[in-house]
């Protein structure tokens, strides 16, 4: 991506931040890294449209959330 216009930082605190990082890894798309060094998950995103920021961000933190959901069952 080119000089992306907006940019976002999520930051997820969770005791089973790498399994979500894992869990979340197969979607990753070309404007976005993530890192789990402990019990944090970081994700940063970019975008050159803030609606489509927008909806990759809604896109992630829906995901996030299922996937903090299922390791809490497990």
């Amino acid at each position: 991506m080119v000089n992306p216009k907006y940019q976002g930082i999520i930051t997820i605190m969770s005791a089973d931040a790498s399994a979500i990082e894992k869990t979340l890894a197969p979607d990753n798309l070309s404007n976005m890294t993530m890192h789990s060094p402990d019990t944090s998950l970081t994700i940063e995103v970019s975008a050159s449209r803030l609606g489509t920021l927008i909806n990759t961000v809604d896109d992630l933190l829906m995901n996030a959330k299922i996937a903090g959901d299922i390791c809490k069952d497990h």
